[in-house]
């Protein structure tokens, strides 16, 4: 026998669901067997400690710090940590002119680069390179140190360079310099060298030593930067990642005239460099002319390297130059107590919204506890996944924000169970009662987890720290909400209607017509008690009319036959 389009439908969603837990669950347990995921979410600074980073302002003497100044490079730190995939990091000042940085768990080394690197970014073209160290191969063969710089060689070119690429910036005194440094010991701090002078500086790994030109374009000028693979013509993938760049407008018209003169020099004056805290992160050789602001640098990047850079020249630019003054480890500030107090609180929670429903629903309400277990389970894989794939961290601000969840998915199933009541009142089969509730429900669901939903977007984007955590968890938990009604808690009443117990309206049923204050009148129609009675008091009143009326007839009737009989004995006299 063809089964009905509800149980099809039932079947469907409840198939749905299926997939998408089986799914969720493979994927964490592949990465847990083949990855570095772990079962458990990570959890955040409050409850597990981490790495905290000062960072102390550079001045020179008689400057100041403005609180401007420090505002924004607070803003921009913290968004260097963000893009590196750590969540819940806190980002503070200190005293004045120092930044706290602190991170869950043990920060990485890439993460450590992001932070530190605080001088400003700069654009310097290529004027000279060479190997790293400061040894030549002397005619005996043995590799020779290269001498100091004599103070007495000419530091002034001997005519006026005419553009940034202009190899009259390297003087003897530079040659000298050049070929003394050693990337692995630098003799100075190149942090601060002045933007119209030409620097002696080293590739951020050690790897190339540059001479490089005087600034001709400061990060300020980056509008964004990205990571992608590249593309062609054709609109397919090279499957080499770049980094995409976007100029304003300033900036465009100076690179222009930067790629015009670049392109096509000889190498590696064809090349320009991007320098951050002194050293070259990046220096791409010119391969075309770029009017249109959107430079790409192309190279043998990986996904992650290409985002590094990418994250590097989007946030580069701070308004003063930091130094770190310390790193070390630093204990939960809440720890594990208060994690399981918070579990606990929730745990009660839940006990009670278990109470209430099998109060209230009786057997019924086994489909809100079935529905809240789906939602838990659902939560907690999209959690720890988020936590293994986007570095997020479980704080107990958010811990806050799952167990007031509870209360809110709760109500999407209360809403749905009392319309089911009201079509049934109304004196619709079950059946029947499921599908109409379900139209009038689903919008009052719908609404109101908008709402919720709206309200968790505001406030992560307006908040910092843990009340974000706790807008996150809000939100994610609304959505998974919906998503539990549509595909468990819809469908799990599709089906029950069809099983005689509930259908048939038995007393454990949570749909027992009694309970809900109505009485059955024949097939799929119910009446209230009081319609009732109302309608057996009529009924007894014509009843009673009726008596009164056929003994009214019935004196009548034998008053007649009286008054005939005196007639007939009056003739005979």
């Amino acid at each position: 026998m063809a089964r009905s389009t509800p149980v099809r439908n039932a079947s469907r969603s409840l198939a749905w669901l299926g997939v998408i837990l089986i799914v969720l669950g493979a994927v964490l347990a592949g990465g847990v067997i083949w990855g570095n995921a772990t079962v458990a979410p990570k959890l955040a600074l409050d409850l597990e400690g981490g790495t905290q980073i000062i960072l102390e302002a550079q001045l020179e003497d008689g400057q100041q710090v403005s609180q401007e100044q420090l505002s924004q490079a607070v803003s921009i730190i913290r968004q260097r940590v963000d893009a590196s995939g750590v969540s819940e990091a806190e980002v503070n000042t200190q005293g004045g002119q120092n930044i706290v940085v602190s991170i869950p768990g043990e920060a990485d080394e890439e993460t450590r680069q992001r932070i530190e690197a605080s001088a400003q970014l700069e654009f310097r073209p290529v004027l000279a390179t060479s190997a790293p160290a400061n040894t030549f191969v002397g005619e005996d063969g043995a590799e020779t140190p290269y001498p100091s710089p004599d103070p007495s060689l000419e530091a002034t070119p001997s005519t006026s360079p005419t553009n940034a690429s202009d190899l009259e910036y390297i003087t003897p005194a530079l040659q000298a310099e050049f070929q003394a440094y050693d990337c692995a010991n630098p003799p100075a701090d190149v942090a601060d060298a002045p933007d119209d002078e030409p620097l002696v500086t080293c590739e951020s790994d050690g790897t190339v030593k540059y001479i490089l030109g005087p600034v001709e374009l400061s990060g300020s000028a980056i509008t964004d930067a990205s990571s992608g693979l590249e593309t062609t013509s054709s609109g397919g993938t090279t499957g080499r990642w770049v980094v995409n760049i976007t100029l304003d407008g300033d900036g465009t018209d100076i690179f222009a005239d930067i790629s015009q003169r670049l392109y096509g020099a000889t190498a590696p004056q064809n090349q320009f460099a991007f320098v951050l805290d002194g050293s070259v992160i990046s220096a791409p050789s010119m391969n075309g002319l770029i009017t249109d602001g959107r430079p790409s640098i192309s190279g043998s990047f990986t996904e992650e390297t290409a985002k590094t850079l990418a994250d590097q020249l989007k946030y580069g630019a701070l308004p003063i130059s930091f130094e770190v003054s310390s790193s070390e480890q630093i204990s939960a500030t809440l720890g594990s107590a208060q994690l399981q107090i918070g579990l606990i609180a929730g745990l009660i929670g839940l006990i009670l919204v278990v109470i209430y429903t099998l109060f209230q629903y009786r057997l019924l309400g086994f489909v809100t506890i079935a529905s809240l277990v789906v939602a838990g389970v659902l939560t907690y894989l999209a959690i720890a996944l988020l936590s293994w794939r986007q570095g997020y961290r479980l704080s107990l601000a958010g811990v806050a924000g799952i167990i007031v969840a509870i209360g809110f998915t709760a109500d999407s199933f209360i809403v749905y169970f009392e319309r089911i009541r009201d079509e049934l009142r109304d004196g619709r089969g079950l059946e029947s009662a499921v599908e109409a509730a379900w139209k009038r429900a689903k919008r009052t669901i719908y609404a109101s987890k908008g709402v919720n939903l709206l309200a968790a977007v505001v406030l992560y984007a307006v908040a910092v720290g843990n009340v974000r955590g706790f807008a996150f968890t809000l939100g994610l938990t609304t959505i998974i909400d919906v998503l539990v009604v549509l595909l468990f808690t819809h469908p799990m009443l599709q089906l029950l209607a069809q099983t005689r117990f509930f259908s048939s309206g038995h007393k454990l049923s949570g749909l027992d017509p009694k309970a809900l204050g109505a009485v059955y009148r024949g097939r799929a129609q119910f009446r209230s008690p009081t319609e009732t009675v109302k309608q057996a008091k009529l009924a007894s009143s014509s009843r009673e009319a009726q008596r009164r009326q056929t003994i009214a007839e019935r004196k009548l009737a034998e008053s007649q036959k009286s008054s005939t009989s005196t007639s007939t004995k009056d003739k005979d006299s």
